[in-house]
């Protein structure tokens, strides 16, 4: 679930295509709005008048149309900064974080435990960055168990084959392997919690086709 002071992604999506949609609805309408004009109509009339009179020459005849060309280039231009504005922070916010967390997921993938995603926002990418971090917490964690598991076994292994070698084992060596038996024990039982706390991929998990 998303946090109550958070921003959810869908938010920030609709918020950015409201502000490139109310961009274009005003200058639509200012547009409309001039070309439909009365005193356009007025004008436009009164020029031809005076064109048809010969007081006007025929490029002053169109100038009121030549100023609304000018101002709707005008306002094109401004639709087009408030789209660049727009696609700026859709990739300061969302693209280059996904980018990131993608290499670092990368990264975790082929066994470079030590990155971390370090996203910082208030929508669904930190939760996403945070889940990434915890992931590869628990595997550093479950790494260090089974090497401390694989030491155990392997220092008990070795002090056995030197024991049954020597056929000979001492009261005060059985008790130093009887401490790391159960050492080691206890690490496999934690070890085994461990993984049984994961659900695993199986192929008997998948649906047979029909």
């Amino acid at each position: 679930m998303t946090p109550p002071n958070s921003y959810s992604l869908q938010r920030t999506m609709i918020i950015y295509i409201l502000l490139i949609g109310f961009a274009a609805l005003l200058v639509a309408s200012e547009f409309v709005l001039d070309t439909h004009s009365t005193a356009l109509k007025l004008e436009l009339t009164r020029n031809f008048q005076q064109y048809a009179s010969g007081k006007l020459a025929e490029d002053q005849v169109y100038e009121p149309l030549v100023k609304i060309r000018n101002k709707a280039m005008m306002m094109v231009g401004v639709i087009l900064a408030v789209v660049v504005i727009v696609l700026t922070m859709f990739i300061k916010t969302i693209t280059e974080p996904l980018q990131h967390m993608v290499e670092v997921s990368k990264a975790i993938s082929a066994g470079d435990l030590s990155q971390t995603t370090g996203v910082e926002s208030r929508n669904e990418l930190s939760q996403l960055s945070a889940a990434i971090d915890d992931m590869s917490t628990n595997l550093q964690e479950i790494i260090m168990l089974s090497r401390s598991v694989c030491d155990s076994a392997n220092r008990v292994t070795t002090n056995t084959m030197g024991l049954m070698k020597n056929k000979q084992l001492a009261r005060g060596k059985s008790e130093v392997m009887e401490q790391q038996l159960a050492r080691l024990e206890s690490e496999l039982t934690m070890l085994g919690q461990v993984i049984d706390f994961f659900k695993l991929y199986s192929v008997d998990d998948q649906p047979w086709p029909g």
